[in-house]
């Protein structure tokens, strides 16, 4: 009786032993079980922000040349082939192109794949025809992608559908990694007793999991080798096999897997993986390609083709080999594809940012505006306003043109460092940054350098003179010594960089000469307030000290805050503010942002006429003549020099109608250069504004303003030929009642008379000013017989 007792309590001991592993067992695959459900159907991967560049826009009678228009493909990895018919592809015959294009999915549109044909013609686009053509007339390439803002876990990965997947890469991988795929339920018996008894054994080491298995392994788990894992990895493989269907388990084994290793960043899928190894999207690749990256899968760094060429082609014909055996080539076409070339890059495409001042001016932006966790995990699409051939060609020549200055001097200039921006003012949109002249560090000059930049605040001084009324281009303004007291006992005594004055001189003349005594001077009459509020109006966030020196530009401003305040003067006044970015896309097609015109009007349109005549000026008679030498006087150009105390700092701001751009040159350490904005800055920015196409600068003349010849002795009317006479814009309530003897004869109004004994003594000799006025006159001629109508006694209308 005992005896069955004794039985009886083992039996039921047992049976709640066998009744408690099942439950803890049970409950151990609910725990694996919400594990693979609730990361397989969440947000499976982290995916960073991709930032591209502006999509180029061909249209009849697009301002591209057929070079750019090539530069253009070739950056996107278009090939030049004797055929177009796969995308990616493009051909050549003459001046006309047919590209097949790869199409683009811009999250809140697409743009479909087509062929293009585009004819060139005078340098510009002259006819598009497409298999799929607009409603408006506009083809797009797609977008270049210039880098991504990358998860903390330092993954990357492009997604890609299955359907997208090309069928030679599929079968790649079935006949080499899991020839079963399709008819196991995750795990394969044989393969893991067989891996699990080599292992133990001591015997070679072997994988044996489905690919079910490796997406388990890398997706959920860690890597390290002990049969718990292992356990772990059959029951979450039989799990995922029992609630998703094989394609969708392929598809996420095909973003998952790993594949390499860019610096810090892990390469994840194949989609990622086809632009790293071979700068080409999946679908543009050849099988022997397919079949490369199927055989990383068991070893990226074993087959690194850059380290191990001859390994690399090895497995690669492994793979190629299986495809044969499993009947998915034919023994021809396995001959073929084993007998190419590994035609991996040179360089991995998605390596460090080609672009990296351009794309930090972006991130900086966005962090403003988006929670970090937005930006390195949800999938984003940036696109910016950056052309990618402005660019490429601005930034080699910045670095060319800096090179040949330190060279010219490398005692001093060894270290020379600089930065250049460019936009097009009419938006704000910045098209091209650099910020050094050597690798990217973190620090972008563009926006971090600030320095004192010299006179380029001048014009700001005279805008003031002229928007008051009491100042014209002609008026007499004095250039002599002048002490100013400052705080305590201290006197502040500027000086003109030749180190003497120049008595009175046509307003005019000062600013093109960049004279400093008379810039102050007129700055003292208007006061700092005035000076430090304009500054603030046209984008200066900079702290603004508040001393007399500010007039000569002693205030630190980084090379954006100057390009903010020049694009008032460029547009006519009106400021549109600096931007890097158009729109963000999230990854559900869902438009977040629209960046649109945000334009403000800073300057009566009048006064800025005026001030735009001032500056160029500055170009066809003052510090940057050379610059007016170069590029076709009609362009109009204007524009500034700026040069510091002790030649520390040059600088040189100016602007066509179409393109403002700004460039500074200096030394980290704030030096002396020896450079002064005409001899450092000036010959870059003239090279910078060479490598795009210009426009003659065209503000609108309003109905304010007149063209007039004025007496620069007297401030009276004159006329063209005779001596001193000026010919400018100036407003219609500034136009003197009196006129000079010769210019009497074409006006109806009181002539000029000048006691002798009035005579200023200072004055400038008249040869002196005639000097400057001559030149006016050439220019001002070709104005008047072309643009110039009589509209009233005198009185002419520009």
């Amino acid at each position: 009786m005992k005896s069955e007792r004794g039985i009886g309590f083992f039996a039921l001991i047992f049976c709640l032993l066998v009744i408690g592993v099942f439950i803890a067992f049970s409950i151990y695959l609910i725990r694996l079980d919400n594990i693979i459900r609730d990361k397989f159907e969440g947000n499976r991967w982290d995916i960073p922000a991709k930032v591209f560049a502006r999509p180029l826009e061909v249209y009849a009678n697009a301002p591209i040349d057929q070079a750019d228009f090539q530069q253009e493909l070739n950056l996107l990895g278009y090939k030049n082939s004797d055929n177009y018919t796969k995308s990616g592809h493009y051909v050549v015959q003459d001046k006309t192109l047919y590209v097949h294009t790869r199409g683009f999915d811009f999250g809140d549109s697409v743009d479909p794949e087509q062929i293009l044909q585009v004819s060139f013609a005078d340098n510009q686009v002259a006819e598009v025809k497409a298999t799929k053509p607009s409603n408006t007339g506009i083809a797009r390439l797609e977008p270049m992608l210039i880098g991504g803002i990358y998860p903390q876990h330092n993954e990357d990965r492009v997604l890609i559908k299955l359907n997208k997947v090309p069928k030679p890469l599929i079968q790649a991988l079935i006949a080499t990694e899991d020839r079963n795929f399709y008819h196991h339920h995750g795990i394969s018996f044989r393969g893991t007793a067989r891996a699990l008894v080599s292992n133990v054994t001591g015997g070679k080491r072997q994988g044996g999991s489905t690919l079910t298995q490796q997406l388990v392994k890398n997706f959920y788990l860690t890597p390290e080798r002990t049969l718990k894992r292992k356990v772990n990895e059959a029951l979450m493989a039989l799990l995922l096999e029992f609630h998703y269907d094989k394609d969708e388990i392929l598809e996420a084994y095909l973003n998952e897997v790993n594949l390499g290793q860019n610096g810090n960043y892990s390469v994840n899928g194949y989609g990622l993986a086809s632009q790293f190894y071979f700068g080409l999207p999946l679908s543009e690749l050849s099988i022997a390609q397919q079949a490369y990256l199927v055989g990383l899968v068991q070893g990226p760094t074993l087959y690194n083709p850059w380290k191990n060429p001859e390994g690399a082609k090895n497995r690669r014909n492994i793979v190629l080999k299986n495809m044969l055996v499993m009947g998915y080539l034919t023994q021809e076409q396995y001959e073929t594809e084993s007998a190419k070339a590994l035609n991996i890059i040179d360089k991995p495409t998605i390596g460090p940012a080609r672009f990296p001042d351009f794309l930090d001016i972006v991130r900086r932006q966005l962090k403003t505006e988006y929670q970090e966790g937005d930006l390195t995990n949800q999938g984003l699409k940036i696109f910016t306003t950056l052309d990618p051939i402005a660019q490429t060609k601005i930034q080699a020549s910045f670095l060319d043109s800096v090179s040949k200055l330190s060279k010219a001097n490398p005692s001093r200039l060894k270290d020379l460092q600089g930065a250049v921006l460019v936009s097009h003012p009419e938006n704000g949109e910045l098209i091209a940054a650099v910020g050094s002249t050597r690798d990217f560090t973190g620090f972008n000059r563009a926006i971090d350098a600030k320095r004192q930049v010299g006179s380029l605040l001048k014009p700001i001084i005279y805008l003031s003179a002229l928007e008051s009324g009491r100042y014209t281009w002609a008026s007499r303004i004095e250039d002599s010594p002048i002490s100013i007291p400052t705080d305590g006992n201290k006197t502040w005594t500027p000086k003109n960089y030749s180190g003497s004055g120049y008595g009175y001189v046509p307003m005019a003349q000062a600013l093109a000469n960049s004279y400093n005594l008379s810039a102050v001077r007129l700055g003292q009459e208007f006061g700092l307030a005035t000076f430090s509020n304009n500054l603030t109006k046209f984008g200066v966030a900079s702290k603004i000290p508040n001393y007399p020196s500010i007039f000569l530009g002693a205030v630190d401003m980084s090379p954006m805050e100057v390009l903010s305040i020049y694009g008032n003067f460029a547009t006519g006044g009106f400021k549109y503010p600096n931007k890097a970015i158009r729109s963000v896309v999230d990854s559900s097609g869902r438009l977040l942002d629209r960046y649109s015109l945000n334009v403000q009007q800073t300057i009566d349109p009048s006064s800025a006429y005026l001030l735009n005549y001032g500056l160029q000026r500055v170009m066809s008679s003052g510090t940057g003549k050379v610059a007016y030498n170069t590029f076709p006087a009609d362009l109009k150009l204007a524009g500034k020099s700026g040069t510091t105390n002790d030649t520390r700092d040059s600088w040189f701001a100016g602007y066509s109608g179409n393109n403002l751009a700004v460039v500074w040159l200096g030394l980290d350490d704030n030096k002396v250069t020896g450079l002064t904005g005409s001899s450092g800055a000036l010959p870059v920015w003239i090279n910078v504004m060479k490598q795009i196409r210009q426009k003659p600068v065209n503000l609108r003349q309003t109905d304010d303003v007149q063209w007039q010849w004025l007496d620069t002795a007297s401030g009276d009317l004159s006329a063209q030929g005779c001596e001193g006479a000026l010919y400018i814009p100036l407003l219609r309530h500034t136009v003197p009642k009196r006129a000079t003897p010769c210019g009497l004869p074409h006006y109806q109004v009181e002539p000029t008379y000048i006691p002798e004994a009035q005579v200023d003594p200072n004055a400038m000799p008249a040869d002196e000013i005639e000097n400057f006025i001559r030149e006016s006159e050439n220019e001002m001629e070709q104005d008047l017989s072309n643009n110039g109508r009589v509209i009233s006694s005198g009185s002419f209308e520009h």
